[in-house]
């Protein structure tokens, strides 16, 4: 059994490839994982589908039989070529596979390093998979390590403390400002990255979004994915004074909002200009409005980077922690059952032996224990050096293997797998 995951992120995608590869609903992720299933060497599988990455995990018996099904399933979805994807996805097996996962999952490979929605994503994604029938053990065990890993990197570092883009920081003032964004009226005037992200911070806290784009239905598109209204770009010139928030970043060269513009308000008011050119041009302090431009808020964004360089050292240090601790837990997990295993058919033939130079008179009968006990003894010290092998030396990955070699070469009378054998006693002894 190996792991695989075929991953396709900021790091080796455009905006416009993970539009295209994006899973927008959960019939759509279902549709996908149900066509995995029919692929007769993917075993489990799951599916991330977010705005910065488009990831599918599986368990598998055939890596290179595995991923060609996932590019074939990606490609006929998307209308990319095979050769493109193979040239933009990134693959990653077996323990680089489960490195990436705990990464991914501890926020350190996030466009914005530290953000903690993407713990709740793959959560949903894994609960998606696992309620539908499409992940079961395999996954679970790796699903499970993965969350306990990102739930330390969160306690043991500051990682999640400091926001670490122009747009998190925006949003962060804000919050600083006004106390709460709860209920809060917000503009977000754009419609490229940092718009979205800055969307997403605020309908995340409770803020009342509305977008704002010179192409409406861009606006409506992102409005959907973020739970936000949407305000036509020709009423910008009254939209800005109906709004306490209001975050600008678009790609225009000249100023979108002027000082003609503005109107005297009731409610303080805190713009955010994010863009370079500027967007906004107006006194602010003339207007009773706190106004900070892109400068203001990228001193406060380098500390932040500084601050999660740093604890990002640490955190990959517990991530490979967790990673070599799942598989010695896999090792452990498979191998010691069948030892266990071993050890009492050793049992069970020391018995059988014993009854029976007893009952044909080679020994007297009140020797029996002594028997027995030299006989179990004898069979130990013959297998403890097999079985110290088995738990130094065995490949974690190749475990089933192993078990399929024992079954085979001690074919049990019973016609019972010792790999189930196995497991059933390791279920009991838990």
């Amino acid at each position: 059994m190996h792991y695989l995951i075929v991953s396709f992120s900021h790091r080796n995608s455009t905006l416009a490839i993970r539009e295209k590869l994006a899973f927008v609903n959960e019939s759509e992720q279902l549709e996908a994982l149900a066509a995995l299933r029919r692929c007769s060497a993917i075993g489990e599988s799951m599916l991330l589908s977010t705005c910065n990455r488009v990831e599918i995990f599986c368990s598998c018996n055939d890596t290179e039989a595995a991923t060609e099904a996932i590019f074939a399933l990606l490609s006929k979805r998307s209308g990319i070529g095979h050769e493109e994807l193979h040239e933009r996805g990134d693959i990653f097996d077996d323990e680089g596979c489960i490195h990436h996962l705990f990464s991914v999952a501890s926020s350190l490979d996030s466009m914005v390093v530290g953000e903690t929605q993407i713990a709740g994503q793959l959560k949903d994604a894994f609960r998606l998979s696992q309620e539908n029938g499409y992940s079961a053990q395999k996954i679970s065990r790796a699903m499970g390590f993965a969350f306990k890993c990102a739930a330390e990197v969160r306690n043991a570092t500051n990682i999640s403390s400091k926001p670490v883009s122009v747009a998190s920081v925006a949003v962060s003032k804000a919050k600083e400002s006004v106390g709460s964004l709860e209920g809060k009226k917000a503009l977000v005037i754009g419609s490229g990255e940092m718009s979205v992200i800055t969307c997403k911070h605020l309908s995340a806290q409770g803020a009342e979004v509305t977008m704002m784009n010179r192409t409406f239905e861009k606006a409506e598109e992102i409005a959907r994915e973020c739970d936000a209204r949407v305000r036509s770009f020709e009423e910008i010139a009254y939209a800005i004074n109906d709004y306490e928030l209001l975050f600008t970043s678009t790609g225009s060269i000249h100023p979108i909002i002027t000082e003609e513009m503005i109107s005297q308000t009731p409610f303080k008011r805190y713009w955010f200009d994010m863009a370079v050119p500027r967007d906004i041009d107006c006194d602010g302090a003339k207007w009773g409005i706190s106004l900070y431009y892109v400068d203001d808020l990228q001193e406060i964004v380098s500390e932040n980077i500084a601050l999660r360089e740093d604890e990002a050292k640490v955190s990959y240090v517990i991530v490979r922690r967790h990673v070599v601790q799942f598989f010695e837990w896999l090792k452990t997990l498979s191998i010691e059952p069948l030892i266990k295993t071993l050890y009492l058919r050793a049992e069970e033939a020391a018995d059988e032996e014993a009854f029976r130079v007893i009952r044909n008179g080679y020994i007297p009968e009140e020797y029996e224990y002594a028997v027995r006990k030299a006989a179990i003894q004898t069979l130990k010290r013959f297998l403890h050096p097999f079985a110290e092998r088995m738990r130094d030396g065995s490949d974690p990955l190749k475990v089933d293997a192993l078990i399929e070699a024992m079954n085979f070469l001690l074919d049990s009378e019973d016609g019972s797998d010792l790999s189930q054998k196995a497991c059933t006693y390791h279920t009991k002894g838990k």
